[in-house]
């Protein structure tokens, strides 16, 4: 027998959080913009940067429609993550991101909210104290915040381009 009670959206998107220049923000922050985000920390050897670096040349394919999108990276290692550490390694590394960090709390429910898995653990190379393995998937929420749609980590490059214009053309 069935309920018959209505379900809320799989991925709610809202987040409450600190940006890289210390300023409280949240999804309504970026009003008017298409907020385009990622999780993932700064000590991430492989996933994030190839991530990072996959979404920037999308961007560079974008043209003069990414000044649409509002890049933001979300960590997921608040211990390690501060606000400055996410400032100086995107200005290093991908500059055309904002870093987003908080609390363990505020950071917990912020992945709830996009149903994002992730879960620190001691790194079984002994390279760092530990790693947090996580998912890999981009989300993309429309101009007034609400989610709009997710990309996971094996679209190629020319595909996400594709896409996101597609998006962004009707905009």
């Amino acid at each position: 027998m069935s309920s018959g009670a209505a379900r809320g959206p799989l991925v709610g998107a809202r987040f409450d959080l600190i940006d890289h220049d210390g300023r409280r923000v949240t999804n309504a922050t970026y009003h008017g913009k298409f907020p385009l985000i990622f999780f993932g920390f700064t000590h991430c050897k492989v996933v994030c940067p190839r991530a990072l670096t996959r979404l920037t040349a999308v961007l560079d394919g974008l043209g003069e429609r990414a000044e649409l999108l509002e890049p933001l990276y979300i960590t997921v290692d608040p211990e390690r993550d501060t606000p400055g550490r996410m400032k100086q390694f995107l200005a290093a590394n991908f500059p055309r991101f904002t870093g987003l960090t908080g609390s363990e709390v505020e950071l917990s429910a912020a992945r709830e909210e996009f149903r994002v898995f992730a879960r620190r653990q001691r790194d079984p190379e002994g390279i760092e104290e530990y790693v947090v393995p996580h998912s890999a998937i981009t989300y993309l929420l429309d101009r007034s915040g609400v989610f709009l749609t997710h990309f996971t980590d094996v679209i190629e490059t020319p595909e996400l381009v594709r896409r996101l214009d597609a998006v962004l053309a009707d905009a």
